[in-house]
């Protein structure tokens, strides 16, 4: 693998989600706490702040249309587009003392999305179908984070930072639910968190280590492959993107201490992979049902 490259550095405080969009050819990524969005577009080598700041942003998918699916604080659900912002929901009532965390469209168009835990719940973990129909799969959740599918679309990768576990559950390609939870990998105490995760077409998956200063690649059985550092600590997501897919994208939060979390603390970082990614899934959501 080439050499690490820094590509942009907004000092993110919790930088997080970065996705490749396929129909525009860049990527965007969020800084949660302050609900920035920013865009890169590697043609060019340039990068803006397209929206923000404002409430946290915790995750977004891409639709079919192009605009991104915002998930916010409150359990508010918003379209970007272009700098236009159109409210699905202004709030689940269910989730008006938290926010939405990590979130993934699936082959169907649905998206399953993850609320953070308050001191009163645990998180949740819910499924938004494409007909806008809302449904809670998991609902003992601590933080809900990496999240992605195996090449074959038969398996349904989570990940819950507060269980340091990456779960697999088997998916159903035709009603979008999942099934048969098991733990395959469980990352030990003094080795940083597991958060974002995304899988390459080997079926290998990529997994950030936030306070382990590393992004892992295990094999689709558990088995740790290789580490790659990176002069931030806290780790936070990652993507394929550019041409071909060969390109990973990383996020990392620090970015406002970056005397102890590492000079790299709240950037974006590319590194040149040896195994390829694929597209990302576009959601297909218009409306949600509570």
């Amino acid at each position: 693998m080439s050499e690490l490259e820094l590509v942009a550095d907004y000092s993110c405080v919790v930088g997080e989600g970065p996705l490749w969009h396929p129909i525009e050819q860049c990527v965007y990524w969020i800084d949660i706490a302050d609900g920035r969005l920013f865009r890169y577009e590697p043609a060019t080598g340039t990068h803006a702040l397209v929206y923000g700041p404002g409430e946290p942003i915790g995750g977004f998918t891409i639709q079919e249309d192009g605009a991104l699916l915002l998930f916010m604080a409150r359990g508010a659900i918003r379209l970007w587009r272009q700098g236009v912002v159109e409210t699905l929901i202004d709030e689940l009532p269910a989730e008006r003392h938290t926010r939405f965390n990590d979130v993934v469209a699936d082959p169907l168009g649905g998206v399953f999305c993850g609320t953070m835990a308050t001191p009163d719940r645990p998180g949740r973990l819910y499924r938004i179908d494409p007909d806008g129909s809302l449904r809670v799969i998991l609902n003992r959740v601590g933080i809900p984070n990496g999240m992605d599918f195996s090449p074959d679309l038969r398996t349904f990768y989570f990940t819950d930072s507060t269980d340091r576990t990456i779960y697999a559950f088997d998916y159903d390609g035709m009603t979008g639910s999942v099934s048969n939870q098991r733990a395959l990998i469980v990352i030990p105490e003094g080795e940083g968190v597991p958060d974002g995760l995304t899988v390459d077409t080997k079926g290998c998956l990529w997994s950030a280590r936030w306070d382990g200063g590393a992004v892992y690649r295990y094999s689709p059985t558990g088995e740790l492959l290789s580490r790659f550092s990176l002069p931030a600590r806290k780790v936070s997501s990652v993507t394929f993107g550019g041409a071909g897919y060969s390109d990973l994208y990383i996020t990392t939060a620090g970015g406002d201490r970056k005397e102890t979390e590492g000079w790299g603390a709240g950037g974006l970082f590319r590194l040149r992979a040896p195994v390829l990614g694929r597209a990302p899934f576009l959601s297909r959501i218009t409306t949600v049902q509570l």
